[in-house]
């Protein structure tokens, strides 16, 4: 199960919804070993197109230099989908390559500025796309 902030959860869709109708991508770190979602990096879709995203090789070097630096690793790993739903497609899952990431997507197909979306979470190991519920909190409990 995904367990995910109100407030991030509200960022991802904003971004999705801002990115439309070019697919949005992005990260969101947490300490390593967690499982906690903290920090959002809305990411550039390189790509900048409706149907796929890429992230910029030079930002992603830099990202993850930045949570190995942070002590952080990829809790979330999502992107949107601007004219499907938010199920993986076979190009996802060949870039799904963090098995201890939640792999979110938004889709926007039906969406406009107040309308409908879908916000899906999945874990994405050797190929194998498993659903998994979406629990969103108003703040993570403290931690021990």
């Amino acid at each position: 199960m995904l367990t995910i902030t109100q407030e991030l959860y509200d960022r991802i869709v904003e971004h999705s919804r801002a990115d439309h109708p070019d697919e949005a991508c992005g990260v969101v770190a947490g300490p390593a070993g967690t499982g906690r979602a903290e920090r959002f990096i809305p990411m550039l879709n390189a790509a900048r197109s409706p149907t796929f995203y890429e992230f910029d090789s030079t930002d992603l070097l830099k990202l993850y230099r930045e949570m190995d630096d942070r002590d952080e690793e990829p809790v979330i790993i999502y992107h949107s989908h601007t004219a499907t739903e938010a199920y993986p497609s076979r190009t996802d899952v060949s870039y799904a390559n963090e098995p201890g990431a939640h792999y979110v997507l938004v889709s926007t197909a039906d969406a406009d500025d107040a309308g409908p979306f879908q916000f899906r979470s999945y874990r994405i190991v050797d190929g194998e796309i498993t659903e998994e519920e979406v629990q969103v909190v108003e703040a993570h409990p403290p931690t021990a």
